[in-house]
Protein backbone atom coordinates (compact mmCIF):
# COMPACT_ATOMS: atom_id res chain seq x y z
CA UNK A 1 0.00 0.00 0.00
CA UNK A 2 2.82 2.40 0.84
CA UNK A 3 4.34 1.80 -2.60
CA UNK A 4 1.03 2.51 -4.36
CA UNK A 5 0.66 5.72 -2.35
CA UNK A 6 4.15 6.72 -3.48
CA UNK A 7 2.98 6.21 -7.08
CA UNK A 8 -0.11 8.37 -6.54
CA UNK A 9 1.47 11.30 -8.37
CA UNK A 10 2.19 9.15 -11.42
CA UNK A 11 -1.32 7.70 -11.46
CA UNK A 12 -2.87 11.17 -11.10
CA UNK A 13 -0.78 12.35 -14.05
CA UNK A 14 -2.06 9.36 -16.05
CA UNK A 15 -5.69 10.24 -15.23
CA UNK A 16 -5.34 13.91 -16.15
CA UNK A 17 -3.40 13.09 -19.32
CA UNK A 18 -5.98 10.53 -20.45
CA UNK A 19 -8.87 12.94 -19.77
CA UNK A 20 -7.18 15.51 -22.00
CA UNK A 21 -5.77 13.44 -24.85
CA UNK A 22 -8.59 10.88 -24.76
CA UNK A 23 -11.15 13.65 -25.09
CA UNK A 24 -9.60 15.39 -28.09
CA UNK A 25 -10.36 12.63 -30.63
CA UNK A 26 -14.16 12.61 -30.20
CA UNK A 27 -14.20 16.40 -29.78
CA UNK A 28 -12.27 16.84 -33.04
CA UNK A 29 -14.69 14.55 -34.87
CA UNK A 30 -17.79 16.34 -33.54
CA UNK A 31 -16.19 19.74 -34.14
CA UNK A 32 -15.20 18.73 -37.67
CA UNK A 33 -18.80 17.81 -38.42
CA UNK A 34 -19.96 21.17 -37.05
CA UNK A 35 -17.39 22.97 -39.23
CA UNK A 36 -18.37 21.03 -42.37
CA UNK A 37 -15.13 19.07 -42.65
CA UNK A 38 -15.50 16.09 -44.97
CA UNK A 39 -15.53 12.58 -43.55
CA UNK A 40 -12.17 11.94 -45.22
CA UNK A 41 -10.68 14.99 -43.49
CA UNK A 42 -11.95 13.80 -40.11
CA UNK A 43 -10.43 10.38 -40.75
CA UNK A 44 -7.16 12.08 -41.67
CA UNK A 45 -7.11 13.71 -38.21
CA UNK A 46 -7.22 10.26 -36.60
CA UNK A 47 -4.41 9.00 -38.80
CA UNK A 48 -2.34 12.08 -37.97
CA UNK A 49 -2.74 11.34 -34.26
CA UNK A 50 -1.29 7.86 -34.68
CA UNK A 51 1.51 9.17 -36.87
CA UNK A 52 2.51 11.46 -34.00
CA UNK A 53 2.07 8.56 -31.59
CA UNK A 54 4.48 6.40 -33.57
CA UNK A 55 7.08 9.17 -33.80
CA UNK A 56 6.74 9.79 -30.08
CA UNK A 57 7.15 6.10 -29.20
CA UNK A 58 10.45 6.01 -31.09
CA UNK A 59 11.78 9.42 -30.02
CA UNK A 60 10.68 9.62 -26.38
CA UNK A 61 13.19 7.13 -24.88
CA UNK A 62 16.02 8.97 -26.61
CA UNK A 63 14.88 12.41 -25.42
CA UNK A 64 14.40 11.05 -21.91
CA UNK A 65 17.96 9.75 -22.01
CA UNK A 66 19.21 13.22 -22.94
CA UNK A 67 17.26 15.49 -20.58
CA UNK A 68 15.78 13.21 -17.88
CA UNK A 69 12.28 12.09 -16.99
CA UNK A 70 10.72 15.32 -15.70
CA UNK A 71 12.04 17.58 -18.45
CA UNK A 72 10.98 15.11 -21.16
CA UNK A 73 7.50 14.88 -19.62
CA UNK A 74 7.27 18.68 -19.52
CA UNK A 75 8.33 18.96 -23.16
CA UNK A 76 5.75 16.46 -24.37
CA UNK A 77 3.00 17.96 -22.21
CA UNK A 78 3.74 21.41 -23.61
CA UNK A 79 3.60 20.02 -27.15
CA UNK A 80 0.17 18.52 -26.52
CA UNK A 81 -1.17 21.69 -24.87
CA UNK A 82 0.04 23.86 -27.77
CA UNK A 83 -1.71 21.57 -30.24
CA UNK A 84 -4.97 21.83 -28.27
CA UNK A 85 -4.85 25.60 -27.86
CA UNK A 86 -4.19 26.25 -31.54
CA UNK A 87 -7.29 24.42 -32.75
CA UNK A 88 -9.58 27.43 -32.74
CA UNK A 89 -6.86 29.82 -33.85
CA UNK A 90 -6.43 28.08 -37.21
CA UNK A 91 -9.65 26.38 -38.32
CA UNK A 92 -8.42 24.20 -41.14
CA UNK A 93 -8.49 20.38 -41.29
CA UNK A 94 -4.89 20.07 -42.47
CA UNK A 95 -3.63 22.48 -39.83
CA UNK A 96 -5.60 20.43 -37.29
CA UNK A 97 -3.82 17.32 -38.58
CA UNK A 98 -0.49 18.88 -37.61
CA UNK A 99 -1.95 19.67 -34.19
CA UNK A 100 -3.09 16.05 -33.86
CA UNK A 101 0.45 14.92 -34.61
CA UNK A 102 1.40 17.02 -31.59
CA UNK A 103 -1.25 15.30 -29.44
CA UNK A 104 0.02 11.89 -30.55
CA UNK A 105 3.56 12.92 -29.63
CA UNK A 106 2.29 14.04 -26.25
CA UNK A 107 0.54 10.74 -25.52
CA UNK A 108 3.46 8.53 -26.52
CA UNK A 109 6.06 10.70 -24.83
CA UNK A 110 4.25 11.10 -21.53
CA UNK A 111 3.38 7.41 -21.26
CA UNK A 112 6.98 6.51 -22.04
CA UNK A 113 8.17 8.62 -19.10
CA UNK A 114 5.51 7.26 -16.73
CA UNK A 115 6.17 3.64 -17.64
CA UNK A 116 9.93 4.05 -17.39
CA UNK A 117 9.43 5.57 -13.93
CA UNK A 118 7.14 2.75 -12.81
CA UNK A 119 9.47 0.08 -14.14
CA UNK A 120 12.42 1.52 -12.22
CA UNK A 121 10.52 1.57 -8.91
CA UNK A 122 8.42 -1.61 -8.85
CA UNK A 123 9.67 -4.98 -7.60
CA UNK A 124 8.55 -8.47 -8.58
CA UNK A 125 6.38 -8.56 -5.44
CA UNK A 126 4.59 -5.28 -6.21
CA UNK A 127 4.49 -5.45 -10.01
CA UNK A 128 1.04 -7.10 -10.24
CA UNK A 129 -0.68 -4.66 -7.89
CA UNK A 130 1.00 -1.66 -9.48
CA UNK A 131 0.01 -2.72 -13.00
CA UNK A 132 -3.55 -3.38 -11.81
CA UNK A 133 -3.95 0.13 -10.40
CA UNK A 134 -2.24 1.57 -13.49
CA UNK A 135 -4.72 -0.16 -15.82
CA UNK A 136 -7.72 0.92 -13.72
CA UNK A 137 -6.53 4.55 -13.68
CA UNK A 138 -5.87 4.57 -17.42
CA UNK A 139 -9.04 2.75 -18.52
CA UNK A 140 -11.28 4.59 -16.05
CA UNK A 141 -10.04 7.96 -17.29
CA UNK A 142 -10.43 6.81 -20.90
CA UNK A 143 -14.05 5.91 -20.21
CA UNK A 144 -14.75 9.34 -18.69
CA UNK A 145 -12.89 11.06 -21.55
CA UNK A 146 -15.34 9.63 -24.10
CA UNK A 147 -18.21 11.11 -22.09
CA UNK A 148 -16.70 14.59 -22.07
CA UNK A 149 -18.06 15.48 -25.50
CA UNK A 150 -21.53 15.47 -23.96
CA UNK A 151 -20.57 18.60 -21.98
CA UNK A 152 -17.99 20.19 -24.31
CA UNK A 153 -19.39 22.47 -26.99
CA UNK A 154 -18.10 21.53 -30.48
CA UNK A 155 -15.73 23.92 -32.24
CA UNK A 156 -15.39 26.10 -29.15
CA UNK A 157 -12.20 27.68 -27.88
CA UNK A 158 -13.43 27.08 -24.31
CA UNK A 159 -13.73 23.34 -24.93
CA UNK A 160 -10.19 23.01 -26.29
CA UNK A 161 -8.92 25.33 -23.58
CA UNK A 162 -10.37 23.02 -20.90
CA UNK A 163 -8.61 20.04 -22.47
CA UNK A 164 -5.37 22.04 -22.60
CA UNK A 165 -5.74 22.91 -18.90
CA UNK A 166 -6.12 19.20 -18.07
CA UNK A 167 -3.04 18.45 -20.18
CA UNK A 168 -1.00 21.09 -18.33
CA UNK A 169 -2.38 19.90 -14.98
CA UNK A 170 -0.97 16.41 -15.65
CA UNK A 171 2.46 18.03 -15.42
CA UNK A 172 2.03 19.11 -11.80
CA UNK A 173 1.83 15.78 -9.91
CA UNK A 174 4.85 14.30 -11.64
CA UNK A 175 7.11 17.35 -11.46
CA UNK A 176 6.47 18.22 -7.81
CA UNK A 177 6.63 14.66 -6.45
CA UNK A 178 9.35 14.10 -3.87
CA UNK A 179 10.13 10.66 -5.28
CA UNK A 180 13.60 10.74 -6.82
CA UNK A 181 13.93 10.31 -10.56
CA UNK A 182 15.19 6.87 -11.58
CA UNK A 183 18.01 6.04 -13.92
CA UNK A 184 17.05 6.36 -17.56
CA UNK A 185 16.62 2.97 -19.27
CA UNK A 186 18.19 2.25 -22.61
CA UNK A 187 15.89 2.79 -25.57
CA UNK A 188 14.69 -0.50 -27.07
CA UNK A 189 15.73 -1.29 -30.60
CA UNK A 190 12.85 -1.28 -33.06
CA UNK A 191 12.93 -4.67 -34.80
CA UNK A 192 9.60 -5.28 -36.57
CA UNK A 193 10.98 -8.51 -37.99
CA UNK A 194 11.18 -9.95 -34.48
CA UNK A 195 7.38 -10.00 -34.19
CA UNK A 196 7.07 -11.74 -37.56
CA UNK A 197 9.74 -14.28 -36.59
CA UNK A 198 8.06 -15.09 -33.27
CA UNK A 199 4.51 -15.18 -34.62
CA UNK A 200 3.28 -13.91 -38.00
CA UNK A 201 -0.26 -14.46 -36.68
CA UNK A 202 0.36 -12.16 -33.72
CA UNK A 203 1.65 -9.44 -36.05
CA UNK A 204 -1.49 -9.81 -38.16
CA UNK A 205 -3.61 -9.85 -35.00
CA UNK A 206 -2.36 -6.50 -33.71
CA UNK A 207 -2.89 -4.92 -37.14
CA UNK A 208 -6.53 -6.09 -37.13
CA UNK A 209 -6.86 -4.91 -33.51
CA UNK A 210 -5.72 -1.47 -34.69
CA UNK A 211 -8.12 -1.62 -37.63
CA UNK A 212 -10.98 -2.19 -35.18
CA UNK A 213 -10.04 0.11 -32.32
CA UNK A 214 -8.56 3.08 -34.19
CA UNK A 215 -11.40 3.15 -36.69
CA UNK A 216 -14.08 3.06 -34.00
CA UNK A 217 -12.49 5.66 -31.75
CA UNK A 218 -11.48 8.10 -34.49
CA UNK A 219 -14.33 7.71 -37.01
CA UNK A 220 -17.02 6.31 -34.71
CA UNK A 221 -18.51 9.77 -33.98
CA UNK A 222 -19.05 10.25 -37.73
CA UNK A 223 -20.86 6.92 -37.90
CA UNK A 224 -22.96 7.87 -34.87
CA UNK A 225 -23.94 11.22 -36.36
CA UNK A 226 -24.88 9.63 -39.70
CA UNK A 227 -27.14 7.02 -38.06
CA UNK A 228 -28.98 9.74 -36.16
CA UNK A 229 -27.34 9.89 -32.73
CA UNK A 230 -27.12 13.24 -30.96
CA UNK A 231 -23.92 14.33 -29.21
CA UNK A 232 -24.90 12.92 -25.81
CA UNK A 233 -25.69 9.56 -27.38
CA UNK A 234 -22.41 9.55 -29.33
CA UNK A 235 -20.58 9.99 -26.02
CA UNK A 236 -22.37 6.93 -24.61
CA UNK A 237 -21.71 5.09 -27.89
CA UNK A 238 -17.94 5.56 -27.52
CA UNK A 239 -17.99 4.85 -23.80
CA UNK A 240 -19.90 1.59 -24.36
CA UNK A 241 -17.09 0.40 -26.63
CA UNK A 242 -14.44 1.16 -23.99
CA UNK A 243 -16.52 -0.43 -21.22
CA UNK A 244 -17.08 -3.59 -23.24
CA UNK A 245 -13.36 -3.88 -23.93
CA UNK A 246 -12.46 -3.41 -20.28
CA UNK A 247 -14.96 -5.99 -19.03
CA UNK A 248 -13.81 -8.56 -21.60
CA UNK A 249 -10.18 -8.64 -20.49
CA UNK A 250 -10.49 -10.95 -17.50
CA UNK A 251 -12.74 -13.67 -18.99
CA UNK A 252 -10.72 -13.61 -22.22
CA UNK A 253 -7.51 -13.81 -20.18
CA UNK A 254 -8.91 -16.85 -18.35
CA UNK A 255 -9.65 -18.53 -21.68
CA UNK A 256 -6.28 -17.58 -23.17
CA UNK A 257 -4.43 -19.15 -20.24
CA UNK A 258 -6.32 -22.46 -20.57
CA UNK A 259 -6.88 -22.99 -24.28
CA UNK A 260 -4.92 -22.55 -27.50
CA UNK A 261 -4.56 -18.77 -27.83
CA UNK A 262 -4.90 -18.95 -31.57
CA UNK A 263 -8.40 -20.42 -31.24
CA UNK A 264 -9.29 -17.76 -28.65
CA UNK A 265 -8.17 -15.05 -31.08
CA UNK A 266 -10.03 -16.58 -34.00
CA UNK A 267 -13.28 -17.06 -32.05
CA UNK A 268 -13.05 -13.44 -30.92
CA UNK A 269 -12.80 -12.51 -34.59
CA UNK A 270 -15.84 -14.67 -35.39
CA UNK A 271 -17.80 -12.83 -32.68
CA UNK A 272 -16.48 -9.49 -34.00
CA UNK A 273 -17.71 -10.35 -37.50
CA UNK A 274 -21.16 -11.19 -36.11
CA UNK A 275 -21.15 -7.84 -34.30
CA UNK A 276 -20.07 -5.92 -37.41
CA UNK A 277 -22.52 -7.63 -39.78
CA UNK A 278 -25.40 -7.20 -37.33
CA UNK A 279 -24.62 -3.51 -36.97
CA UNK A 280 -24.16 -2.98 -40.71
CA UNK A 281 -27.38 -4.76 -41.68
CA UNK A 282 -29.60 -3.49 -38.88
CA UNK A 283 -31.78 -0.54 -39.80
CA UNK A 284 -33.71 1.81 -37.55
CA UNK A 285 -32.05 0.59 -34.36
CA UNK A 286 -33.06 2.44 -31.23
CA UNK A 287 -30.38 4.38 -29.40
CA UNK A 288 -30.24 1.55 -26.85
CA UNK A 289 -29.69 -0.94 -29.67
CA UNK A 290 -26.81 1.11 -31.08
CA UNK A 291 -25.19 1.29 -27.62
CA UNK A 292 -25.53 -2.48 -27.19
CA UNK A 293 -23.84 -3.11 -30.55
CA UNK A 294 -20.98 -0.80 -29.52
CA UNK A 295 -20.63 -2.63 -26.21
CA UNK A 296 -20.53 -6.03 -27.92
CA UNK A 297 -18.09 -4.70 -30.50
CA UNK A 298 -15.70 -3.58 -27.73
CA UNK A 299 -16.22 -6.90 -25.94
CA UNK A 300 -15.09 -8.88 -28.98
CA UNK A 301 -12.38 -6.69 -30.51
CA UNK A 302 -10.61 -4.93 -27.63
CA UNK A 303 -8.89 -8.05 -26.14
CA UNK A 304 -7.44 -9.26 -29.46
CA UNK A 305 -4.28 -7.18 -29.03
CA UNK A 306 -3.51 -8.72 -25.63
CA UNK A 307 -4.21 -12.27 -26.85
CA UNK A 308 -1.97 -11.72 -29.88
CA UNK A 309 0.79 -10.28 -27.69
CA UNK A 310 0.58 -13.23 -25.29
CA UNK A 311 0.80 -15.66 -28.21
CA UNK A 312 3.88 -13.88 -29.61
CA UNK A 313 5.61 -13.93 -26.23
CA UNK A 314 5.11 -17.70 -26.04
CA UNK A 315 7.74 -17.93 -28.79
CA UNK A 316 10.20 -15.32 -27.46
CA UNK A 317 13.13 -15.57 -25.07
CA UNK A 318 13.21 -13.52 -21.88
CA UNK A 319 15.87 -11.26 -23.41
CA UNK A 320 13.58 -10.42 -26.35
CA UNK A 321 10.43 -9.38 -24.48
CA UNK A 322 11.04 -5.61 -24.47
CA UNK A 323 11.94 -5.47 -28.17
CA UNK A 324 9.05 -7.80 -29.06
CA UNK A 325 6.59 -5.51 -27.27
CA UNK A 326 8.00 -2.56 -29.23
CA UNK A 327 7.71 -4.51 -32.50
CA UNK A 328 4.06 -5.35 -31.81
CA UNK A 329 3.39 -1.68 -31.02
CA UNK A 330 4.98 -0.81 -34.38
CA UNK A 331 2.53 -3.03 -36.25
CA UNK A 332 -0.37 -1.63 -34.20
CA UNK A 333 0.69 1.92 -35.10
CA UNK A 334 0.89 1.06 -38.81
CA UNK A 335 -2.65 -0.33 -38.74
CA UNK A 336 -3.92 2.61 -36.69
CA UNK A 337 -2.46 5.16 -39.11
CA UNK A 338 -4.10 3.53 -42.15
CA UNK A 339 -7.47 2.52 -40.67
CA UNK A 340 -9.18 5.93 -40.09
CA UNK A 341 -8.23 7.12 -43.58
CA UNK A 342 -9.61 4.00 -45.24
CA UNK A 343 -12.76 3.93 -43.10
CA UNK A 344 -13.60 7.58 -43.76
CA UNK A 345 -13.13 7.12 -47.51
CA UNK A 346 -15.47 4.11 -47.49
CA UNK A 347 -18.10 5.98 -45.46
CA UNK A 348 -17.99 8.84 -47.96
CA UNK A 349 -18.52 6.45 -50.86
CA UNK A 350 -20.84 3.78 -49.45
CA UNK A 351 -22.41 5.19 -46.28
CA UNK A 352 -21.88 4.62 -42.55
CA UNK A 353 -22.36 0.82 -42.66
CA UNK A 354 -19.19 0.55 -44.78
CA UNK A 355 -17.10 1.16 -41.64
CA UNK A 356 -18.28 -2.08 -40.10
CA UNK A 357 -18.03 -4.01 -43.37
CA UNK A 358 -14.38 -2.95 -43.59
CA UNK A 359 -13.67 -4.12 -40.03
CA UNK A 360 -15.51 -7.40 -40.68
CA UNK A 361 -13.34 -8.07 -43.74
CA UNK A 362 -10.23 -7.47 -41.63
CA UNK A 363 -11.38 -10.13 -39.17
CA UNK A 364 -12.21 -12.53 -42.02
CA UNK A 365 -8.61 -12.11 -43.21
CA UNK A 366 -7.34 -12.76 -39.66
CA UNK A 367 -9.37 -15.98 -39.41
CA UNK A 368 -8.12 -17.22 -42.78
CA UNK A 369 -4.51 -16.40 -41.96
CA UNK A 370 -4.89 -17.96 -38.51
CA UNK A 371 -6.13 -21.25 -39.92
CA UNK A 372 -3.20 -21.33 -42.34
CA UNK A 373 -0.73 -20.69 -39.50
CA UNK A 374 -2.31 -23.39 -37.33
CA UNK A 375 -1.65 -25.89 -40.09
CA UNK A 376 1.92 -24.64 -40.51
CA UNK A 377 2.90 -24.72 -36.81
CA UNK A 378 1.24 -26.83 -34.11
CA UNK A 379 0.85 -25.58 -30.57
CA UNK A 380 2.74 -27.01 -27.63
CA UNK A 381 5.05 -24.26 -26.46
CA UNK A 382 5.10 -23.39 -22.73
CA UNK A 383 2.60 -20.61 -22.04
CA UNK A 384 3.52 -17.19 -20.79
CA UNK A 385 1.07 -15.46 -18.49
CA UNK A 386 -1.74 -13.57 -20.21
CA UNK A 387 -1.44 -9.84 -19.52
CA UNK A 388 -3.88 -7.08 -20.36
CA UNK A 389 -1.41 -5.08 -22.46
CA UNK A 390 -1.95 -1.31 -22.80
CA UNK A 391 -0.99 0.21 -26.17
CA UNK A 392 0.87 3.11 -24.62
CA UNK A 393 4.60 3.14 -25.37
CA UNK A 394 7.50 1.05 -26.61
CA UNK A 395 8.62 0.67 -22.97
CA UNK A 396 5.51 -1.24 -21.86
CA UNK A 397 7.51 -4.43 -22.34
CA UNK A 398 9.75 -3.45 -19.42
CA UNK A 399 6.74 -3.34 -17.10
CA UNK A 400 5.23 -6.61 -18.29
CA UNK A 401 8.27 -8.65 -19.31
CA UNK A 402 9.05 -10.29 -15.96
CA UNK A 403 5.46 -11.42 -15.45
CA UNK A 404 5.37 -13.26 -18.79
CA UNK A 405 7.63 -16.13 -17.85
CA UNK A 406 6.14 -19.56 -18.75
CA UNK A 407 4.16 -21.37 -16.06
Amino acid sequence: MRLLISFAALFLSVILLQLSTGGVAPLDAISGLALDFTTAQIGFLGSAHFMGFFIGCWWAPRLMGSVGHSRAFAAFTATGAIGLLMHMMVVDPYAWAVMRVASGLCVAGCYTVIEAWLQAKVTNETRGRTMGVYRVADMGASLVAQMMISVLEPASYVSYNLLAILCCASLLPLTITRVSQPETPAAPRLRPGLAVRCSPLAAMGVIVAALSSATFRMVGPVYGQQVGLVVDQIAWFLAAFVLGGALAQYPVGWLADRFDRRWVMLWLSVAAIISCVTTALAHDLSSTGVLLTAFFFGLTTFPIYSVAAAHAHDYADSSERVELSAALMFFYAIGAIAAPLLASALIDRYGPAAMFWMIALGHVALIGFGLIRMCARPSGRPRTSYIWTPRTSFLIGRLTGRTREPD
